[in-house]
């Protein structure tokens, strides 16, 4: 069950402290089901991998890689940030964001979270410590700091000359690229309790779509750091405090001046771009990033269900439900296959046709919790201990 990675524990610990009961009864027992049995129609190979310091530990975090050209660039939470050869994994530079404390003392962590992103000839992280930094792509060099509005949980996106971040505490901030100056920010709102994570926006014609945990997706103009619509696309609902979470954690995804977003706990939604009016809805929730390609949206539920729905009334059209409670990452799309991780360190590999199951393979013990990158003709994973792996089918 997804919650479980994502809950925003502080915040639940002070609804328990002031008398608030966020279960109706007991906690519900949920079981992780067992692996099931694929006869491999191949087996994809290992390429190259390389370890980027200690990883996430026992933290919930999305922190992925991300690369340009024929570098790969891969960080862990405690603040190494690395690039490497994208063909042979060879470390290129390594540098250590964490903060120097003295000659006897140990650093204090970085605490970096979400995912990297590259563009420009820079490499751009945020951190829990509500930091975002710059780095150069040729040798990690930080080209500057800045401090945002609370901390950067999702991946930065570049867009139009400018860095735009979503912090935990509902603001949506545009930074410029070039010295990371604060040019606007936009308090999208959020309820007392919500899940840990944001979603990353997404640029469409000049405008930032994202979405919020007040179950809306919005739409702001970056230029000008203002609002162009809002619109709720779930509504709390259920007895208990959790039952009743509609974060929009998800990056939306534009396609044809189309909005797809879902909320946990709520609707895939399918909006108008230019006035947010909804188009269709169909009740399903999730906090992982969707895919949508040839006409077809590929959602793994709150439950680790892989279910595809056609864009165009959201019919459903096939399910997979043989990875239940797995706690699956986002899928991707790879070489024709869809392709999620899984808590125990599985890739699952499945045809879009109908979702059954193509190859399935054992990564790292650790587990998978970020989502998979497809760089170029590689599929780039990034286990909870930092290592990093390359394959090709």
């Amino acid at each position: 069950m997804q919650l479980r990675k994502t809950f925003f524990v502080g915040l639940i610990s002070i609804a328990l402290l002031s008398g608030c009961s966020l279960f109706s009864g007991e906690e519900d027992v949920v079981t992780m089901s067992a692996l099931p049995k694929v006869d491999n129609q191949f087996q994809p190979t290992e390429v190259w991998s390389r370890s980027v310091g200690d990883g996430t530990g026992a933290f919930y975090s999305n922190l992925h890689p991300a690369w340009q050209d024929n570098r790969v660039f891969a960080a862990d939470r405690h603040g190494v940030v690395k690039a490497m050869d994208i063909d042979t994994g060879k470390e290129i530079w390594s540098v250590d964001l964490s903060e120097k404390t003295g000659f006897f003392s140990s650093n204090l962590p970085a605490l970096l979270s979400g995912g990297l992103a590259v563009a420009n000839g820079h490499v751009f992280i945020g951190s829990e410590k509500a930091q975002v930094y710059s780095l150069n792509a040729e040798d990690g060099t930080v080209a500057w700091q800045t401090k945002v509005a609370g901390e950067a949980l999702s991946t930065p996106v570049i867009s139009d000359g400018l860095v735009l971040v979503h912090t935990s505490n509902g603001m949506l901030q545009g930074l410029d690229e070039t010295d990371g100056t604060v040019k606007w920010t936009v308090n999208l709102d959020m309820p007392a309790l919500t899940l840990r994570g944001e979603s990353a926006p997404t640029p469409a014609f000049g405008a930032a779509i994202v979405g919020g945990d007040n179950g809306r997706v919005s739409a702001v103009m970056m230029k000008q750091g203002q609002m162009i619509w809002q619109q709720r696309i779930s509504k709390p609902s259920g007895a208990t405090e959790i039952a009743r979470l509609d974060d929009v954690n998800m990056t939306p995804v534009v396609v044809n001046n189309v909005v797809y977003a879902l909320a946990y706990n709520g609707d895939l939604a399918a909006l108008d771009l230019r006035s947010g009016q909804i188009i269709w809805k169909r009740e399903v929730g999730s906090v992982n990033d969707i895919i949508v390609d040839g006409g077809r949206i590929y959602v793994v539920d709150q439950n680790d269900r892989l279910v595809a729905f056609d864009t165009q009334g959201g019919v459903e059209i096939w399910r997979q439900s043989e990875l239940l409670h797995r706690n699956l990452t986002a899928p991707v799309l790879f070489d024709g296959y869809i392709v999620v991780g899984d808590a125990e360190g599985y890739l699952h590999w499945m045809n879009t046709t109908d979702g059954r199951f193509v190859t399935q393979q054992k990564v790292d013990s650790s587990g998978l919790q970020s989502t998979p990158v497809v760089a170029g003709g590689k599929l780039l994973v990034q286990s909870k201990n930092g290592e990093v792996y390359a394959f090709t089918r």
